[in-house]
C-alpha cells in the first residue's frame, strides 16, 4: 500500500492558521527555552547550510530541525535573490516540509513566507518585552519591507508607543508603508532622524554596510537587529555592537553567520532562550541589542491546525 501524497498548504491557508503573530508567543518562548537548554531541551537545529548561486546573485538556505518535545521533524528551504529592480518574483521564496518523525514520510508541503514573517517578528517582540526600557514611548523601524509590516503589526498590538517612525532608503516605500498600516506613522528623511531619541529600534533592511550608528542611539534603548544575516553584511556599526549588551537567538549561528557580531568582535552576553528560562538576566536599564538569525536568510523586501514552533519550520505537525 503506497503512502498518501503530502498535503500542500498555500500562503492563504497558512495565514489563516497564523492570523495573529502574538498567538505564537507562548509557544515560541517555550521553543527558545528548549533550544537554549542543550540536549535536555530536545531541540536539534544545526546552523543552516547556505548554497551560493553566484551566476544569478542568489542563495539557497537549508534549515532542518527536530523537536523531541513536540515530536516535530521539519526542514525549511528558502531562496534569496538580490533584485535591483522591481520584479514579479519575490526576492525571498520559502517552503516548509513537514515529516512524520516515526518513519520519515513527507506529510505536508507548505508556503513558508508567512511563517518567516510572523515568527521573526514574534521573537523580536519577545526580546523587546524583556529588554526594552520600562518607559519606552518611541518606536523606530528602519526598512519598509515584509518584516517591517510584520514587526509593526505585532509591536503595536502588544506595546503602547506614543510615536512610531519609519525610514527607508527609497522614501516612496516608507510613505507607502505609513499609508498602508493602521495608526499614525512618521516618515523620516534620514535614518538618524528616525533613530534619535527612539526607545526601541528595529532594523529590517537589505543593508550590507552599517546604517545604524552608535552616536545616534539613546542610552538605554533596545535594538532588534533583524537584517544582515551573512558573515560579511552589517546593519550596526562597531560603536553600537561594542557598547550594548548583546543577546542572540543562537550563539553558534551568530558566531558563524552574523557580520554584525563577527566583524565587530562584540561579546555575546546571552541567548534569548536563557533569558526566557531565567538563567541569564534581562538588563532593560542598559542599551541592548538582540541579533535575530535563526532560520532566516536576509530581510524580505516584498510585502505580500496545531502550532508548535521550535524555529521557522516547526509550526505544523501531522495528525497521528
Amino acid at each position: 500500500m503506497s503512502a498518501a501524497p503530502p498535503v500542500f498548504l498555500g500562503s492563504e491557508v497558512v495565514e489563516k492558521h497564523l492570523h495573529r503573530a502574538s498567538l505564537l508567543i507562548p509557544s515560541l518562548e517555550a521553543a527558545l527555552a528548549n533550544f537554549s537548554s542543550g540536549p535536555e531541551g530536545g531541540v536539534v537545529q544545526p546552523v543552516r547550510t547556505v548554497v551560493p548561486v553566484q551566476k544569478y546573485n542568489g542563495f539557497l538556505g537549508v534549515m532542518p530541525a527536530y523537536s523531541a518535545v513536540d515530536d516535530a521533524l521539519t526542514t525549511k528551504l528558502v531562496t534569496f535573490y538580490e533584485r535591483k529592480k522591481d520584479s514579479s518574483v519575490h526576492s525571498h521564496q520559502a517552503t516548509v516540509l513537514l515529516f512524520d518523525p516515526r518513519n520519515g514520510s513527507l506529510k505536508v508541503v507548505m508556503d513558508g513566507s508567512v511563517i518567516t514573517a510572523k515568527r521573526t517578528a514574534a521573537v523580536s517582540a519577545i526580546a523587546t518585552k524583556f529588554l526594552m526600557p520600562a518607559d519606552a514611548e518611541v518606536l523606530c523601524i528602519l526598512g519598509a519591507g515584509v518584516q517591517a509590516y510584520s514587526h509593526y503589526e505585532i509591536f503595536t498590538e502588544l506595546f503602547s508607543f506614543k510615536e512610531v517612525r519609519i525610514w527607508n532608503r527609497t522614501k516612496e516605500n516608507a510613505v507607502k508603508f505609513a499609508h498602508s498600516v493602521k495608526g499614525p506613522v512618521q516618515v523620516c528623511s534620514s535614518a538618524q532622524e528616525a533613530v534619535t531619541r527612539a526607545d526601541v529600534i528595529i532594523t529590517v533592511t537589505m543593508a550590507t554596510t552599517p546604517i545604524l550608528f552608535g552616536e545616534w542611539v539613546k542610552s538605554g534603548a533596545h535594538i532588534n537587529a533583524v537584517g544582515a544575516s551573512r558573515p560579511d553584511w552589517r546593519e550596526l556599526d562597531d560603536d553600537v555592537m561594542k557598547n550594548s549588551v548583546l543577546y542572540v537567538d543562537s550563539r553558534e549561528a551568530a558566531l558563524n553567520e552574523s557580520g554584525d557580531v563577527i566583524l565587530s568582535r562584540a561579546e555575546i552576553f546571552a541567548e534569548l532562550g536563557e533569558v526566557v528560562k531565567g538563567t541569564k538576566p534581562a538588563l532593560p536599564e542598559k542599551t541592548t541589542v538582540f541579533k535575530s538569525l535563526e532560520n532566516k536568510l536576509g530581510s524580505q523586501r516584498s510585502h505580500q491546525g496545531n502550532t508548535t514552533p521550535a524555529g521557522d519550520a516547526l509550526y505544523f505537525r501531522p495528525t497521528k
